[in-house]
């Protein structure tokens, strides 16, 4: 029989336990990235009109449950001033239209029903292309209205 020895630190014990649990933690939350969690914000999925309505109720909005209007409309190629400050909107909600500069989108239109103080009509607008939604606003269309991004 043979025993083979060998002289290990504490030092380089610790530094491989460290190693093993941050490989654990990492795969832990791959695995987590890859299960099939629920809808967030982040999927934006809008191929239906249910998962239109789910992803504004998800921003905090009640909606009529049909659109009041559909619309295909072309996302504006030319770089323009308004565009671009429509854009910066939409960029800060998770947004960017610049990667659909002249393709198609559907624009959808809702009736918000929980806007706090209208005294007008208020509307949610978002944009679909391919089955997710790309873009959109909440617009308060009172003379003192105004538009804003899609949370409440």
């Amino acid at each position: 029989m043979f025993v083979i020895t060998t002289k290990v630190s504490k030092t380089k014990i610790a530094a491989i336990v460290t190693l093993i649990i941050a490989a654990v933690v990492l795969a832990a939350i791959l695995a987590a990235a890859k299960s099939g969690k629920a809808e967030t914000l982040d999927e934006r999925n809008g191929e239906n009109n249910e998962e239109r309505a789910a992803f504004l109720s998800q921003c905090g909005w009640q909606v009529n449950a049909e659109p009041i209007q559909t619309q295909t409309v072309k996302i504006p190629a030319e770089d323009s001033e308004v565009f671009r400050r429509y854009n910066e909107l939409q960029k800060s909600q998770g947004f960017d239209l610049t990667a659909y500069a002249g393709k198609q989108a559907v624009r959808y239109v809702y009736e918000v029903l929980n806007y706090p103080e209208a005294k007008g009509p208020v509307y949610a607008t978002v944009f679909v292309f391919q089955g997710k939604i790309i873009g959109g606003d909440v617009t308060d269309t009172a003379p003192e209205g105004k538009m804003q991004g899609l949370k409440k």
